[in-house]
């Protein structure tokens, strides 16, 4: 039983010392400095938004800098996108322009080509002369050919309003109804643009 008291007195002795010497304490200081700050601060803290009283969530406004730049973005990806809109709406019209001028040149020209073609189909004794107008009417019309211009088909094929002009009907038994047999003048066209329609003779 003396055991006992002796060991019960070295316990408390103990006891006393660790109370003295403050160990006790900063053991128990540094285990409330760990929990003192739960974990959820930290999940706060990288969250975009916050539970409010009512458990509902609130979104967090950005500060001012990161406003700032996000409206600076939207500001500049509106200017990029008006800027993208203007470059191709400018390359449009430059191309629409430059249809337009050669369309009006070739149609200009179109008269002399005509003269041309009248003055070859005009018997010539002079082999000299009629060879040097059938050069020139040559590089006419391999210029025309270069800028894209195309003679509309119109001898012998079906009358069409849209690319044919009929200024006469005709009895013509070598023809079918319906069908251009004789050309007065030849039409043209530049891509998809119409310069001139063939003005021609439809048999019936």
């Amino acid at each position: 039983m003396t055991d006992d008291i002796l060991r019960d007195a070295d316990g408390c002795e103990d006891c006393e010392s660790l109370e003295e010497s403050g160990l006790h304490e900063e053991e128990q200081a540094d285990g409330d400095s760990v929990s003192a700050q739960p974990e959820s601060d930290f999940l706060e803290e990288e969250a975009p938004y916050q539970e409010t009283d009512d458990g509902e969530p609130e979104i967090i406004e950005p500060d001012p800098v990161t406003k700032e730049l996000l409206d600076t973005k939207e500001k500049y990806m509106r200017l990029f996108a008006e800027f993208d809109n203007y470059r191709k709406r400018t390359a449009k019209e430059k191309s629409e322009t430059y249809q337009d001028a050669v369309a009006k040149t070739i149609e200009e020209l179109l008269p002399a080509v005509d003269s041309f073609e009248r003055a070859l189909a005009v018997p010539c004794t002079d082999e000299a002369y009629k060879t040097g107008m059938e050069k020139i009417y040559e590089q006419m019309t391999g210029l025309l050919k270069k800028l894209g211009v195309e003679e509309i088909p119109a001898l012998g094929e079906p009358f069409d309003p849209k690319v044919h002009n009929a200024i006469r009907q005709v009895e013509d038994e070598n023809y079918g109804e319906s069908t251009v047999c004789e050309v007065y003048q030849k039409g043209y066209t530049l891509g998809n643009r119409m310069i001139r329609c063939a003005m021609v003779s439809v048999a019936n």
